[in-house]
């Protein structure tokens, strides 16, 4: 039997030197985030239309005699909102828009950096294309023949859509305990010289941070500094967890001490 294809993901080289491999979010994913979109799209111009109508009884009646001109600029006004309304999610919300969070995909660079406004620009601007003839029928077509599942707003706009994965750090959290303690130290800089497999827990989490909820980055990094932090006192671990950039960057002189 031929062994399958391994499955399209996105290589990244982060700040703290963890190589990460970002799967890629396949064309399914991509349906059902849009599907929710476009919902919450089709709610809201629902929502408008009965407003409208309390004003104006004859809303067909009244959009037929408007001029050419004014026609066609309301139907520009309905793309331009449709097309910020993804923009400025991804922009705003690093990447994901309801339906992508509701999925946990995200809209990112090639290389695995956040987006920007311009490459959301050109993706969304590109909608028009894709959607072709119908149904998004050019954008799948696309999705099915490139490697990276990726439609032609995220080639002309070097993007690619990623699959959020959790972290499970409670096998690391909930290990054994060491044989012998270290002794107690003043400093919360002195600490015992950390294992390979604790740096390499210690930079992914620093390099998966910013994408976390605050709630979940508090108790992880909490977690982490009672693992990499054994030697600290109880003044010295409030200091620590007293905010989450001190937090954060304790865990990050830990990890640099070891190299």
């Amino acid at each position: 039997m031929t062994p399958s294809a391994p499955a399209p993901h996105v290589d990244v080289a982060t700040p703290e030197r963890v190589a990460l491999s970002l799967p890629v979010a396949g064309i399914g994913y991509r349906c059902l985030a849009w599907l929710v979109d476009a919902s919450l799209l089709f709610f809201f111009w629902v929502a408008l239309y009965f407003v409208v109508t309390l004003l104006v009884s004859d809303v067909l009646g009244a959009f037929q005699a408007l001029s050419g001109l004014t026609q066609t600029l309301l139907a520009v006004g309905l793309f331009a909102t449709q097309w910020l309304y993804w923009t400025l999610a991804e922009v705003f919300f690093h990447g994901q828009t309801p339906g992508k969070r509701a999925l946990r995909i995200r809209v990112v660079r090639e290389d695995g950096s956040p987006v920007g406004f311009f490459e959301s620009a050109v993706r969304n601007l590109c909608r028009a294309v894709d959607f072709l003839p119908v149904l998004y029928a050019t954008g799948c077509i696309t999705m099915l023949l490139d490697s990276r599942h990726r439609r032609l707003g995220d080639l002309l706009a070097g993007t690619v859509l990623v699959r959020e994965e959790a972290i499970d750090l409670d096998k690391y959290t909930q290990g054994a305990a060491p044989e012998s303690p270290p002794p107690p130290v003043a400093d919360p800089g002195v600490q015992r010289p950390l294992g390979a497999e604790d740096v390499e827990l210690v930079l992914a989490f620093l390099a998966r941070a910013p994408g976390l909820e605050p709630d979940v980055r508090r108790r992880l990094g909490a977690r982490l500094v009672d693992r990499v932090g054994a030697s600290l006192t109880d003044e010295e671990r409030a200091r620590v967890l007293q905010s989450q950039e001190a937090t954060e960057a304790f865990l990050r002189t830990r990890a640099k001490a070891a190299h």
